[in-house]
């Protein structure tokens, strides 16, 4: 894997990470009662999942333009942390939601 395409890989890495901790962090904050904080932090979580798409979209239009990515640990790393960031973020909204139901039904 080129240098290019490496650096790619490591910042899905990040920004898939911090997207998971954002969203994990929103569902603690809607359970606390914090809707406001919770909604800054989902909101945070999909900042940080677009960006991560932006560099896995430059590897999948690399690779559509004849330009192979190797396939490698990096990679596949970094490709389960965008999954679960994604898993994270979709059930951190249904969280959420759920948290507010619960406390317009006190």
């Amino acid at each position: 894997m080129d240098e290019s395409k490496y650096e790619n890989a490591l910042q899905i890495i990040l920004h898939a990470g911090n997207a998971k901790s954002s969203a994990l962090m929103a569902i603690d904050a809607a359970h606390d009662g914090n809707f406001d904080e919770a909604d800054k932090l989902l909101s945070e979580a999909q900042s940080e999942m677009t960006a991560a798409h932006k560099f896995q979209f430059e590897l999948t239009q690399a690779e559509a333009n004849g330009q192979p990515v190797d396939i490698n640990i990096i990679l596949l790393h970094a490709e389960d942390h965008l999954t679960m960031a994604i898993m994270a973020s979709d059930l951190a909204e249904r969280f959420i939601e759920l948290y507010r139901d619960q406390a317009a039904a006190k």
